[in-house]
């Protein structure tokens, strides 16, 4: 084992299981920026946590590139072990951290291959390649990454545009390809959700969802994309927080060892890191306690505990059940020796001579910041946008003095996609249009289609599935205005930004000649093709769209 690693048999048992869990913390430097604070501890006890403790990772949220490059040194520095850092970057660095690129859902990679699937293949792959750069360029070694769901529910509001499509094959081929972009970086990856969480239409961050799926369907649609995941190397799986009584009629996938060990470890030959999915989530809490989460999610075969409620609780809960013989020495023995590998990986290459500390050779802060948003990088977000994305403009949009950008957003305080500078934004206030912002806590301020005097309408409507967000208010109250819109024949054009699944409730009631725009990403590289393509020529992108396996008509 690397000289940087302690030998398993000089950890106490305490400092093994401490190993075992991964903790959230702020991407910001000080504690009057942390924006979780249930979630997020202040900076003594995330230090107590690294270097008394030996927790032996982080998942950082929050910040700009260069701000998590210098903290994620820092908790370096603090660590008496050198950590596992870890995000959600399904879409990139910049969907969490501002400043790197920032890629359209994976979803839109799925549009593509409809057409043409060697340069969806090529787009997932420069997707892979840039994410893992860019995540090393600030310190980051671990992506949450990717998503290999088979989103086959429309409905699904956790999953979603997060899923690289509705078939087996196609996600297999996307996940296989970003996998194979990130290969050559020393840095972690993980297939998420086990054992599938596309075909659900309860969000588990808040519930638990129970799917009714046999074992055939388990083995002909939500298995393929994690055989291929693992044929391709990755280094982690996920577990998702869902019942399946086919597989265990007892306990969700997290806390189940018929489905971590006996299908994931023994029928599939998975041999990396299992991975909880964050134990604060809803499906979890409200049925188990903060120390009994993590004992029954170590016992069912986890190896990281990702977000325990309680992560020093955890620790000792998952210590007393090896003290009483309920978890066996060698089960946490055999996940920290997983661990070993994991970070032999992802430190090795940067590791020189014989030391102790990993982060001695870790170039000092900031770390590397030419490497983000290279112009490479930034082309292939450009390039997978541009081509997933559906456009009706029969005529010129003609720009008015007189006209309304009406946006509509489910919550603007917290929305990092829409700021003044926005091209949904700046761009029609340079050709006169008056903004008007709607989000759910303006929505009793609706339109009148009798009231007199009202103006050529541009409707913005950016809507797709999030965690802990039922979309389906957000999506009546964009229908309110659509309406009334039509009624009043103000509605100039239309651009949804988000979901396919809410385009096609729209579009049976759109007449033909008013123009629409379709694009999955959200950021401002979306929003500027979108409006630049509105305002151009006359012309018709029939990109098809995953909905059912079908792409819209007109």
């Amino acid at each position: 084992m690397a000289a940087f690693l302690p030998n398993l048999e000089d950890l106490t048992l305490k400092e093994q299981v401490a190993q075992m869990v991964v903790v959230r913390a702020s991407g910001h430097l000080f504690n009057h920026q942390i924006e979780y604070p249930i979630w997020e501890p202040p900076a003594a006890t995330l230090r107590h946590w690294l270097q008394d403790l030996g927790v032996g990772g982080v998942l950082l949220l929050g910040g700009t590139a260069a701000e998590v490059g210098l903290r994620s040194h820092q908790l370096q520095e603090w660590a008496t072990i050198p950590l596992l850092v870890s995000a959600d970057i399904e879409e990139g660095v910049g969907q969490r951290f501002a400043g790197a690129t920032w890629f359209p859902p994976p979803m839109a990679l799925g549009a593509i291959a409809q057409r043409d699937l060697d340069k969806a293949q090529a787009c997932a792959e420069q997707m892979g390649r840039a994410t893992a750069e860019e995540a090393l360029a600030i310190g980051i070694n671990w992506l949450l990454a990717p998503v290999v769901d088979v989103n086959n529910n429309p409905n699904n509001p956790v999953i979603n545009v997060r899923s690289f499509g509705e078939t087996p094959e196609g996600v297999s081929q996307l996940i296989t390809a970003f996998i194979r972009g990130a290969a050559p970086y020393p840095v972690l990856t993980a297939a998420k959700h086990f054992p599938g969480h596309g075909n659900t239409a309860v969000d588990s961050h808040l519930h638990l969802p129970v799917l009714p799926h046999s074992l055939e369907q388990l083995a002909e649609v939500e298995f393929p994309p994690f055989r291929a995941a693992m044929a391709a190397g990755v280094d982690a799986v996920m577990t998702a927080h869902l019942q399946i009584p086919a597989l265990d009629g007892d306990r969700p996938a997290t806390l189940s060892h018929a489905i971590l060990t006996r299908l994931l470890r023994q029928q599939l030959g998975f041999n990396g890191l299992i991975v909880t999915d964050a134990l604060v989530m809803g499906a979890i809490t409200d049925r188990f306690g903060a120390r009994e989460a993590p004992v029954l999610a170590v016992e069912a075969g986890a190896d990281v505990v990702l977000m325990p409620v309680d992560p020093v609780g955890a620790i000792d809960a998952v210590c007393q059940a090896v003290e009483t013989g309920r978890i066996a020495p060698e089960q946490i023995q055999a996940s920290v020796e997983r661990i070993w590998q994991a970070k032999q990986k992802v430190y090795a290459p940067a590791i020189k001579g014989d030391t102790s500390h990993a982060w001695e050779n870790l170039p000092p802060p900031p770390i590397q910041l030419d490497h983000l948003a290279r112009p490479e990088a930034i082309a292939t977000a450009q390039t997978i946008v541009q081509d997933s994305m559906q456009a009706r403009v029969p005529h010129p949009v003609q720009p008015s003095a007189a006209a309304r950008n009406v946006i509509v957003v489910d919550e603007l305080l917290a929305c990092r996609f829409l700021q003044p500078q926005s091209p949904a934004i700046a761009l029609p206030r340079r050709m006169g249009y008056q903004l008007q912002l709607v989000d759910r806590y303006t929505a009793t301020v609706l339109p009148d289609p009798t009231a007199e005097g009202l103006a050529p309408t541009l409707l913005q409507l950016f809507i797709r599935g999030n965690p802990f967000r039922d979309p389906t208010g957000l999506i009546k109250l964009a229908k309110t205005w659509f309406q009334s819109l039509l009624t009043s024949q103000d509605l100039q054009a239309l651009i949804i930004y988000g979901s396919p699944y809410v385009l096609e409730q729209f579009l049976p009631e759109l007449p033909s000649h008013i123009p629409y725009l379709f694009t999955y990403g959200q950021m401002d590289t979306a929003q500027a093709i979108a409006l630049k393509t509105l305002f151009a020529e006359p012309r018709s992108l029939n990109a098809p769209v995953l909905a059912g396996n079908q792409p819209f008509t007109d």
